[in-house]
Order: C-alpha cells, then sequence, then structure tokens
C-alpha cells in the first residue's frame, strides 16, 4: 500500500512539475519577447513616471485568478520591469487556483475578496518599497540589466543568447527542482501526516494555521480553508488570512530566483495578512 502510495505521489508530482515548469518557461519567454521587441519600451513603461504605475499593473496581474498572474509577475522582477515591493504586494493580491475555486463555491464573497486583494496589493506594494528603502535592503540584480544584442540579430541569435543563456541556463532548472521537492513535501505531507486534518473548533488557531501554510508554495493545502468556508466552518478572516499570505504556485519560480528576495516577500505578507486577518477576526468575520 506504501508503495502504491508513493509511486501515486511520484507520478502526480512528475506531471504537475512538468506542467508548471512549461508555464513558466513560456510566460518567460513572452516577457522576453516583449522586451526585446519594443527594445525597453515596455521597461519605460513601468518604469518611468509614476511609480504607482508599476504598483497597479503589478497587482492587476496578481489578481487575475490562476497562477499566470503570479508567473508573470515573478518574470517581470526577473527582467527587472518592477521593483520587489511591487512583486510583494502583486503576490498579496493573488491567489492562485484557488481563486477559480472560490468563484464557483460562493461568487459574491470570492469577488469581493479578489476585488479588495487587488487594492491591498498597491498598497502594500508601496509599503513594501518604502520598508525596503528604509532598511537599506539589496535585491538581488542578476537580471536586471538586459541585453538587447543590437548588433546580432536573428532567431539563431535569439535562440542562443535569451532562450538557452538566459532562460534556460539562468532559471528554469531551478524553477523544476524547487517545483518538485516542493509539490513532492507537500503530497507526502499530506498523505502520510494528515496536515489538511485541522480542527474546526479553534478559529483563531486556524488564522495562524492558515498565515504559515500560506508560505507553502503550492496550492492544494490552502484548498481545505476553501471547503471549510463553503460549509460555514471558519470566519470569512482565515479565509481572508490564506488567500491574502499563499500564492498559489507562484512562488516556485520566484525561489529558484532569489531565496533570499523571496524570504523578505512572503515576511511581509506574513506579517500584513496576519495582522489584517486579526482585524477581520475581532471585528467579527
Amino acid at each position: 500500500m506504501i508503495i502504491s502510495d508513493l509511486a501515486e505521489i511520484l507520478q502526480k508530482v512528475i506531471f504537475e512539475t512538468i506542467k508548471i515548469t512549461i508555464l513558466v518557461f513560456m510566460m518567460m519567454i513572452v516577457v522576453d519577447l516583449l522586451n526585446v521587441w519594443t527594445k525597453g519600451k515596455l521597461n519605460k513603461f513601468l518604469r518611468q513616471g509614476p511609480a504607482i504605475k508599476q504598483y497597479v499593473t503589478a497587482s492587476a496581474i496578481g489578481a487575475l485568478p490562476g497562477c499566470f498572474g503570479a508567473f508573470t509577475n515573478v518574470s517581470l522582477y526577473v527582467h527587472g520591469l518592477i521593483t520587489l515591493g511591487a512583486l510583494t504586494g502583486a503576490m498579496a493580491a493573488a491567489s492562485g487556483d484557488e481563486a477559480f475555486v472560490m468563484l464557483a463555491l460562493f461568487p459574491k464573497t470570492a469577488v469581493f475578496l479578489i476585488i479588495s486583494l487587488f487594492f491591498l496589493g498597491i498598497l502594500i506594494g508601496w509599503i513594501a518599497d518604502l520598508i525596503i528603502k528604509k532598511t537599506k535592503y539589496k535585491p538581488c540584480i542578476d537580471c536586471k540589466e538586459q541585453k538587447f544584442h543590437s548588433g546580432e540579430r536573428g532567431f539563431t541569435h535569439y535562440l542562443k543568447e535569451h532562450i538557452w543563456k538566459h532562460i534556460l541556463k539562468k532559471h528554469l532548472w531551478k524553477t523544476a527542482i524547487w517545483t518538485f521537492a516542493a509539490m513532492l513535501f507537500v503530497e507526502t505531507g499530506v498523505t502520510y501526516f494528515h496536515l489538511d486534518t485541522l480542527s474546526v473548533h479553534y478559529p483563531l488557531a486556524l488564522l495562524f494555521i492558515a498565515a504559515l501554510m500560506g508560505l507553502i508554495p503550492e496550492s492544494g493545502p490552502h484548498m481545505v480553508f476553501i471547503s471549510l468556508y463553503a460549509s460555514g466552518l471558519i470566519p470569512f478572516s482565515v479565509l481572508f488570512t490564506s488567500a491574502f499570505v499563499q500564492d498559489g504556485h507562484g512562488m516556485l519560480p520566484m525561489l529558484s530566483y532569489s531565496v533570499k528576495d523571496s524570504l523578505v516577500l512572503k515576511t511581509i505578507n506574513l506579517a500584513t495578512g496576519t495582522s489584517l486577518g486579526l482585524i477581520i477576526y475581532f471585528i467579527g468575520f
């Protein structure tokens, strides 16, 4: 039975790893192509003019249901098109694949939650950049300077310099490893240690558990809070905390890019999401 379960888990994890890696690869190519084809116009749009443009754009992309938005924002950050603060706000706005389930189970609450996270994402992005600037933290800058190779053009050159040397050699293989390791940990934990069996009699404790589980870069564990809320077993504050702190699969490519930046991002969102969740809880929701 154990061998059979392990084989099933490995099969599922490998399949999901391949699927997510392909999605990340596609988004990285899309952003890279946009940056190359426009010769920095996308960069100018996001980096020049009012800083609010970054926060609104990133938060709007992050609030979209599914993990595409989070993957896109990580790609934008990797290419130096948005700040770490803007990415932090975007991850707060992101709900991952859970957004689809919420829209199906409780559409009115889901729409309210998604819109609320969008506006909070803008605010958190701005505050996060202020904190980062105040503490003089220096984000990872390995990929901040994009080279357009104006003297060398063509499909062969693009494949070699951009697809192979930049995306594949620098990022994609790390994404695949992080994805596999994180998902394997979650799947074995749920199967053998019952991580998804939480008591519904302690909503305040569940709020803190939801916040901590939001650190897991995976969609599955957070589905339990959606099911509990749909069944009327937990208050909105617990659902809000889970949705705010977690990012679905969105943090996996970010972890492969910079663990240090990821820790800063998640620390800010964990503290903010927990604090806001507690305020909502004590108000009575």
